[in-house]
């Protein structure tokens, strides 16, 4: 694994955020989902998409908090515009499992 310095990890915008609303996205080559995000103030409501169907569903993502990207530059997935990248790591399955703060935070907060 290549190293970097501080400065370059510094570029990374990494933000806390609340979903909002969450949806099926049967269009995707692979099974995922729609996801908006409500990063507060600062950066608003952005959209994404995620194959987390392994263990999510739509309804059940609303409200919660999930750690993403917030600089990276918009995504054309199929016909859905992904404006973040939210962060997960692979269960022993390989499945994702979404990072997320272990208590509520505000949103937008920037990770440290």
């Amino acid at each position: 694994m290549d190293e970097i310095s501080f400065d370059e990890f510094l570029k990374v915008d990494i933000r806390c955020g609340t979903v909002i609303r969450a949806e099926a996205f049967p269009e995707a080559r692979k099974p995922a989902i729609k996801m908006w995000v409500d990063f507060g103030p600062e950066i608003g409501e952005r959209k994404t998409s995620a194959q987390i169907t392994a263990h999510y569903a739509p309804e059940t993502l609303v409200g919660k908090q999930v750690m993403a990207v917030v600089n990276f530059p918009p995504r054309q997935i199929g016909p859905f515009i992904s404006e973040v990248l939210v962060l997960g790591v692979p269960d022993d399955a390989g499945e994702i499992v979404l990072l997320s703060p272990d208590m509520q935070v505000p949103a937008g907060g920037r990770m440290h």
